[in-house]
């Protein structure tokens, strides 16, 4: 489903200030892969998903995502293929539009827009039955502004409407960060239950550890915008903090900073 070749990216180039930001990346992910993205601060991991995503070309390599090369696709245009959640709560939906607008924006993904009302009869049952999923009351308020909503139940429509229309790929930039622990492990069970049920091709960025080795079949720590470790199958399966750690100092001969990597 996606498939990275010599992936390079350079920021202010030629500057005092260059950074090389991800180093040569090669990654091929099958379809219905849920992988775990980790790696301390300013790994490349939010780089590598605004590559895939369109933010920004890589100064070189090829992205192929479901057998087309996006790579000179501006991010609009891919927008047909991915489909992004990202830290901020936010950042995914429009507050001063209601429940049913934003589902209704939705529903038109990467779909030709014309003139016409933004939200039909048969639009709002349909936007009910998606809603009653979540189980937080959303499918009672409908006309509410979301600016009305709570973080976690603006996190949690938003993964909604992610994957209303199935995207080829989705992207999780961080989603549960901004949340509260028992709000965030509520928004990791809604997307662990989405994924599956949908069987969607996923790369989530997380900072916590746990959390990468507890979610998804395939585990990836990025380091110095290069893949230190690329773990799937019975390898991640019986994997534990532990091990990640000293599989990070085997292969790279120095010790992670705990903090680094917000452990808990």
């Amino acid at each position: 489903m996606i498939s990275l070749n010599g992936i390079v990216k350079y920021f202010h180039k030629g500057s005092v200030n260059e950074v090389f930001a991800l180093d040569n990346i090669d990654l091929q992910i099958n379809e219905g892969d849920f992988v775990t993205v980790i790696g301390s601060n300013g790994a490349g991991k939010s780089t590598l998903l605004n590559c895939i995503a369109g933010g920004f070309f890589p100064d070189s390599g090829k992205i192929i995502i479901n057998s087309q090369d996006v790579t000179a696709w501006p991010e609009y245009k891919r927008a047909k293929l991915i489909s992004r959640v990202f830290q901020d709560p936010l950042l995914g939906t429009c507050p001063s539009a209601t429940i049913e607008q934003n589902m209704a924006l939705a529903s038109l993904r990467g779909k030709k827009r014309g003139l016409a009302r933004g939200v039909k009869s048969r639009d709002r049952d349909r936007f009910r039955e998606e809603l009653k999923q979540l189980g937080l009351g959303l499918d009672e308020r409908l006309l509410d502004k979301v600016g009305l909503l709570s973080g976690g139940q603006r996190q949690a429509l938003t993964m909604l409407m992610a994957t209303m229309l199935r995207p080829d790929v989705l992207l999780l930039d961080e989603h549960i960060a901004a949340l509260d622990p028992k709000t965030a492990n509520q928004i990791l069970l809604l997307t662990q239950e989405i994924v599956k049920q949908s069987r969607l091709t996923t790369l989530m960025i997380t900072h916590n550890m746990k959390h990468a080795i507890s979610f998804g079949n395939r585990l990836i720590m990025l380091h110095q915008g290069g893949i230190l470790l690329d773990l799937k199958g019975e390898e991640k399966k019986n994997l534990t903090v532990k091990d990640l750690l000293a599989q990070f100092y085997k292969t790279q001969g120095e010790e992670l900073a705990l903090d680094s990597l917000l452990l808990n």
